[in-house]
């Protein structure tokens, strides 16, 4: 049995006037430290609707057993499911079927040569069986302006940290 999955109703128009940001929805991740006391080595992820309740462990190639899940996968998920989304309401608006995508994205975790800090990078492939070319770069272009992850990467993304002193375990 096929069941039917609604499409969301986001408007793909530049439709929004406000003066500020204008949350639409919002989640929160939890991520404690686990055995470790260190989030990325043996950390705990849960989500505040506890949908999302995952181990996190360290990829074998930082020294970690490789045996969960790493922010670099998360990020990855994220950001294609994100991507897949943009470009299927945009391929839907051009009468064309988006049900062969699907986009590949790997985010590479290395050294920054700038500062020695460390970097993020992400290489998104968007595989399209039988598709010309010319009429998916102009979609791919549009999907790349609507998609957040794709705004989050070119522009950067405001964020705030604050300390919790009083938080509970």
């Amino acid at each position: 049995m096929n069941e039917q999955f609604p499409l969301p109703e986001l408007s793909t128009d530049k439709d929004f006037a406000g003066e500020s940001f204008a949350p639409i929805y919002t989640t929160t991740v939890t991520v404690s430290g686990g055995e470790a006391a260190h989030g990325r080595a043996s950390g705990k992820a849960r989500s505040d609707d506890g949908v999302l309740d995952i181990d996190l462990r360290m990829p074998a190639e930082l020294g970690g057993d490789g045996r969960g899940t790493n922010p670099e996968q998360l990020l990855a998920a994220g950001f294609a499911a994100c991507f897949h989304g943009a470009l299927s309401v945009v391929a839907r608006q051009e009468a064309l079927d988006p049900a062969a995508i699907s986009i590949e994205t790997t985010v590479a975790f290395g050294r920054d040569p700038e500062d020695g800090g460390y970097l993020l990078q992400v290489d998104l492939v968007v595989k399209w069986p039988g598709i010309d070319p010319e009429i998916a770069a102009p979609l791919l272009e549009q999907a790349d302006a609507l998609c957040p992850y794709a705004r989050m990467a070119s522009r950067g993304t405001p964020t705030t940290i604050t300390l919790d002193s009083h938080g509970r375990r």
